[in-house]
């Protein structure tokens, strides 16, 4: 009849309560947990993609309104809602009417996003968001072409807009021989740093082969290098999807003592004032709380 219905209004296949730093954010409420939602599909197609069984496909989904799922979030003692595990920009006009809601309630909007969606809307979802964890998947117009289905230059123009706006960390899934170039992760840092500045989080991931792509899984070398390339540039940045001691700490750039010691999920409160500064050297830290 002329009608345009969205078929996942109201329709999460996966429902759950995280640690913030799941997502992963690092510097924003850290320790919390937050109610989690995801609905199936995606905007991209990306040969390597980790959670392809939600992204890729149909599957079975609850009804949940977002009335229901602000009530949920609160008998959780959570922080708000996260719209994550699929991209959250395919059930747009659900994750829109919820952020409001939340909102108003004084609870907290989080996306987990790949970054690919027009200005428009995205201006208009900026209102009520408080967090984004925005993947970067390469620094290169052909990987998002041939790889992703998609153009990197939006999601630089998502970046460059959300980080005015609200909180906002940085993932980059490294793949080797696709986007773990010396040069590209260089090129990568320099534009985060113009763009974001040099407090942005960035989150560094170990790749393991999945869906459709079944090329050797980064190795802690690879993810270390990238590392050394990042922090040259940056301040925060962090290892993920890889089991090692170092990398997932907060150190204060002024006087590099621990801040904040994370084990996998574990996450303990070192040395930060009330105001989430360095205890130690009163230095001011990017962390949201």
């Amino acid at each position: 009849g002329g009608i345009l219905n969205a078929m996942t209004y109201n329709m999460p296949a996966s429902i759950a309560v995280d640690p913030i730093e799941k997502k992963p954010l690092y510097h924003f409420f850290p320790g919390s947990e937050i109610l989690s939602l995801g609905t199936y599909g995606c905007n991209l197609s990306c040969d390597f993609c980790q959670n392809w069984s939600l992204s890729q496909q149909q599957v079975k989904v609850d009804e949940l309104s977002s009335e229901n799922a602000l009530r949920l979030a609160n008998g959780r003692e959570s922080i708000g809602i996260a719209y994550t595990y699929n991209e959250p920009t395919v059930w747009y006009e659900y994750v829109l009417d919820s952020c409001k809601l939340n909102r108003k309630a004084g609870m907290k909007n989080v996306l987990v996003t790949n970054g690919y969606i027009n200005k428009e809307p995205l201006l208009e979802l900026l209102k009520y968001v408080d967090a984004m964890n925005i993947d970067l998947k390469a620094f290169s117009s052909d990987f998002y072409k041939n790889i992703c289905g998609g153009d990197i230059e939006a999601v630089k123009d998502t970046i460059a807009i959300a980080v005015k706006s609200c909180h906002v960390e940085i993932t980059n899934l490294i793949i080797p021989g696709y986007n773990d170039s010396d040069s590209e992760q260089q090129q990568m840092a320099d534009w985060i740093l113009a763009t974001c500045g040099q407090e942005v989080p960035i989150h560094l991931s170990a790749y393991r082969p999945c869906y459709k792509m079944e090329v050797e899984p980064t190795s802690s070398e690879l993810l270390f290098k990238s590392l050394e390339i990042f922090k040259q540039r940056m301040t925060n940045v962090y290892l993920g999807n890889l089991n090692v001691e170092k990398g997932n700490d907060t150190i204060c750039p002024s006087c590099g003592e621990v801040v904040i010691k994370r084990s996998g999920y574990n996450v303990e409160i070192v040395a930060l004032t009330e105001q989430w500064n360095c205890a130690l050297c009163e230095q001011e830290l990017n962390i949201i709380r």
